[in-house]
């Protein structure tokens, strides 16, 4: 049966992302001025610290939540979003066939914006990344520079999770804890093979906000979250 889904209950999922090593997710730079850096992280233009996209954190949990469900599939490769297995197109929606996504991701906002100020960093909130390429055939440097969130940087994690149906509350979150341990052993934002965006999640909190009779037992999800905690190597 298609349409909209009704709800039991939401699930205020909230905890800590720190960063363990530098961190870049650029933004364009449409103008840069002779010496300027390169390529620079995309900031809240309200307060200039930097941010993490939500959906920077979607794509990539999905991703790492798809390698899991379809380990071993065809040819060792992942299949297009809408051929990902129903339990995977809950939780993130789907086109085909339309499926409202369980889960609502939220930007993460810098949280201890004062410690990174202290530790006089290139820049306000970050540093800057020197980096070269180096030609093999004439051995000429190519040198740039990127701007990154630095290591010790931590972001307000939170996350709404629909209780569509609570007998499926547990093989929910079974799958998004084994995502978030994914996702701390992977990276965040570009150049994860050198280095960058290692992540650490910790503090999970669930909290059910009791909008209809149905009264959501949260102990089970936030085990899981729990889990998953402190997983970065």
């Amino acid at each position: 049966m298609k349409g909209i889904k009704s709800i039991e209950d939401k699930l205020v999922i909230t905890g800590i992302l720190e960063l363990k090593t530098g961190m870049h997710i650029g933004k364009s730079n449409d103008f840069a001025p002779i010496g300027a850096v390169d390529s620079v992280v995309i900031t809240n233009p309200l307060t200039g610290e930097p941010i993490i996209p939500g959906s920077s954190i979607k794509g990539k949990l999905r991703t790492m939540i798809a390698k899991i469900v379809h380990n071993g599939g065809r040819e060792g490769l992942l299949p297009e979003h809408e051929d990902d297995d129903v339990s995977i197109k809950a939780l993130f929606g789907s086109t085909n066939p339309i499926t409202e996504s369980r889960l609502q991701f939220y930007d993460l906002f810098l949280n201890n914006a004062k410690e990174i100020e202290a530790k006089e960093t290139d820049l306000l909130y970050t540093e800057i990344k020197f980096e070269n390429t180096i030609s093999r055939h004439t051995a000429q440097a190519n040198p740039r520079q990127l701007e990154r969130v630095p290591a010790g940087s931590k972001f307000n994690f939170k996350l709404v999770y629909n209780v569509e149906n609570s007998e499926e509350l547990e093989s929910d979150f079974t799958l998004i804890s084994q995502g978030l341990k994914m996702l701390q052993l992977d990276y965040i934002g570009g150049s994860g093979s050198r280095g960058y965006g290692k992540v650490n999640f910790k503090d999970f909190k669930v909290e059910a906000k009791g909008l209809t009779d149905v009264k959501v037992d949260t102990t089970k999800a936030e085990d899981l979250l729990k889990e998953s905690e402190n997983y970065a190597i």
